[in-house]
């Protein structure tokens, strides 16, 4: 089979094709900040240097895609919430002075404007410039930052809004909810204006959090009505939730997204076999160990693992959640060797038969 780029490579998995080999998308904005020798606080105000880190360290390692992250408080802080900022670390919010003292104040906040409100305009500026440096030949995905359950999270802050899960009447939660949606569609529809892909992080409402019951009545259907409002067949959609999520990925592949990122917790066969071959999994090598602390054959064999457990179907290769800055950089370079030694078209045939 003839070599393809690394956008073809991609879309062929999300066109249910079998690919020249399996693709490697790493979750690696932290990792791509330290390999031009900074950290993502310093530069996560800077689109030039966050859309350089991104291109240099994909031309280096080969890898098939990136994809523009910088921290999970961008949107709250663009929604009113207060972001504290660090040289060594990614933004986070002030949850001790949170946005929403009660969830009944939701309505009093403004809807944010891509173009104007706090960080937006930056990462879409990323984002269309690494578009204009590798787009034609590299897959992007622009993340949209938190979705609907996570975005109310960081407005109220997280342990207050458990506890509002437990207290508060269900048509108050719901009516932020239906808020807090209309606030990431505004942020996904301008980064797929830019993108090949969007995405949200909806972690909070992880089965490590909060029972599945939870997750089907306050997440899935503002996921759902995300997916329904932005995602087009040209143009897909992404939901990562972090955790083991092995109670619930079939209720994900119910939110009709064409990606679903699988964090290391679970395991990828089992998600294979639980969500239909037309949902496309990304995942889901531990960030932590081995991309940290293992060795480089360790990362090769977690890959072999992955690969072999999924036939190589619609699978992305991928980092399980997002890869520290103190990722070695042999062990980046191990997971894109293990897709071209264990995940080629013909190996990919043979396992499939």
């Amino acid at each position: 089979m003839n070599e393809m780029t690394s956008l073809q490579r991609v879309r062929a998995v999300l066109n249910g094709e079998t690919p020249d080999r399996v693709p490697v998308i790493p979750q690696g904005f932290m990792f791509c900040a330290a390999n031009i020798g900074t950290k993502i606080g310093r530069i996560n105000r800077d689109p030039k240097k966050m859309a350089e880190s991104q291109v240099l360290t994909q031309q280096q390692f080969g890898y098939d895609g990136c994809v523009i992250d910088v921290d999970d408080a961008t949107l709250a802080e663009a929604c009113g919430a207060r972001a504290l900022f660090r040289d060594d670390g990614v933004a986070i919010i002030d949850e001790e002075h949170p946005a929403l003292m009660d969830l009944s104040e939701i309505d009093n906040l403004e809807l944010p404007d891509p173009n104007r409100s706090g960080r937006l305009p930056e990462w879409l500026e990323t984002t269309q410039r690494i578009m204009d440096a590798v787009g034609d030949h590299v897959f992007v995905m622009g993340r949209a930052d938190q979705g609907p359950f996570d975005l109310l999270c960081l407005l109220r802050g997280a342990q207050e809004f458990m506890m509002d899960l437990l207290t508060e009447e269900p048509e108050v939660i719901l009516h932020a909810m239906e808020w807090t949606t209309k606030a990431h569609i505004i942020f996904a529809n301008a980064m797929l204006k830019i993108a090949h892909a969007t995405s949200m992080g909806d972690s909070y409402a992880s089965p490590n959090l909060v029972s599945p019951a939870t997750y089907e009545k306050y997440a899935l259907p503002f996921e759902q009505q995300v997916v329904r409002a932005v995602q087009t067949k040209e143009r897909p959609y992404s939901i990562h939730i972090c955790g083991n999520t092995t109670k619930i990925i079939d209720k994900m592949a119910l939110t009709g997204s064409k990606i679903l990122e699988v964090d290391w917790q679970m395991d990828m066969g089992e998600a294979r076999a639980a969500v239909p071959d037309n949902v496309v999994l990304m995942g889901n090598i531990d960030p932590s160990d081995p991309l940290v602390q293992g060795t480089p054959e360790d990362v090769d064999r977690k890959a072999k693992y992955i690969i072999e457990k999924t036939a190589g179907r619609g699978l992305i290769l991928s980092s399980g959640c997002a890869m520290g800055a103190n990722t070695p950089p042999e062990n980046v370079a191990a997971m894109v060797a293990a897709a071209k030694k264990y995940g080629t078209y013909e190996q990919l045939l043979r396992m499939r038969r």
